[in-house]
């Protein structure tokens, strides 16, 4: 089992060198390759209307004089020893981990990236537990009751959850709980050290927007799953050897059910980790997606250099735990 780790964590650490290089060369060299010229590549890291002097500081603080290598090179190493950028006599230190720095608000990104992380780890965590207890539960009970009232319903409740846009859902939350009726009144992030219950109370709308949507397709896909497990050869062995029904379920069934659900979840907790974009617009919650889309607006590139390689970190963070999670469920995974 140790090894096992060993191998899939120095995959994972790979994995995120080669998107840190492919995320770089994005930003940095197809612009050269357009045909863009040392200038306007400075031009669009500072505001408009800059001064000779403040893109000549520019060019020489990110390199743009020197190759692409060097470049990438001092990009990796500020990230564990930080940089330092220079205006004349004046010098702003850019502290570790350096995801780099805004010249047009003259902050660095890690920072605000930082800040906004519990806003999105609150919301894609509650939302994660709502849609796997309600999804595979109600995937298991359909698969156990197929064609029932019950099985009809729910997956006709769930192919409404896949089709409906969550910026649909969540404005219709929005407007009959918060506006019509107003039990979720004056929404807005508060942390959760601060008031617990009102942590939770503000996050609950969002949580069933995001958990709707996926919630319907884990219950799809758990249903999938266990009607095909359950009719296996050694469900029947079980069954006749005198186990529990429960346990047949359980420990047989859906645990080999299982397996596909922990790949899209790691995907899926991995991508709203990364931001969940249209929730947080919409209920105006002012986490990593809504500082991306802000800072795409403000076409300032550190932040969106930023904020992507945070994003790939958690997504490649998470598949490595689906990866370990397989080894826990199918000892199988450990020998291959």
């Amino acid at each position: 089992m140790l090894a096992y780790i060993i191998r899939r964590t120095f995959a994972a650490l790979v994995l995120l060198l080669v998107v840190s290089a492919v995320t770089f060369g994005i930003f940095f060299l197809l612009p050269r390759i357009a045909g863009e010229t040392t200038d306007q590549l400075a031009a669009q890291y500072i505001g408009k209307n800059p001064t000779p002097e403040a893109m000549e500081a520019i060019k020489r603080n990110l390199g743009f004089d020197q190759p692409l290598y060097i470049q990438y090179g001092r990009f990796v190493k500020q990230l564990f020893v930080g940089a330092q950028y220079r205006y004349g006599p004046d010098a702003t230190t850019c502290h570790v981990p350096c995801f780099g720095y805004s010249f047009k608000n003259h902050v660095e990104v890690w920072p605000e990236i930082r800040s906004r992380i519990p806003v999105t780890f609150s919301l894609a965590i509650g939302a994660a537990v709502l849609w796997v207890l309600a999804g595979v539960a109600t995937g298991v009970i359909s698969a156990l009751r197929p064609k029932s009232i019950f099985d009809r319903l729910s997956m006709g409740v769930a192919l409404a959850g896949v089709s409906l846009p969550i910026f649909f859902t969540g404005a219709l939350l929005l407007t009959l709980f918060s506006y019509k009726w107003p039990i979720f009144a004056n929404l807005h992030y508060v942390n959760f050290t601060d008031n617990p219950l009102q942590w939770a109370s503000n996050l609950v709308l969002p949580w069933i927007s995001l958990a709707f949507l996926y919630s319907a397709l884990y219950a799809r896909l758990t249903r999938s799953g266990m009607l095909e497990t359950m009719s296996e050869d050694y469900i029947r062995t079980a069954r006749a050897k005198g186990l529990p029904e429960r346990d047949v379920v359980v420990r047989h069934g859906l645990r080999a059910a299982l397996t596909p659900l922990l790949t899209i979840f790691g995907m899926d907790l991995g991508l709203l980790l990364g931001g969940a974009v249209i929730t947080e617009q919409v209920f105006s919650l002012q986490g990593i997606g809504f500082y991306a889309v802000s800072s795409i607006s403000d076409n300032d590139l550190p932040k969106i250099l930023g904020v992507t390689l945070v994003a790939a970190f958690f997504i490649v963070f998470c598949n490595l735990l689906v990866d370990l999670l397989y080894a826990a469920v199918d000892p199988r995974v450990r020998l291959s």
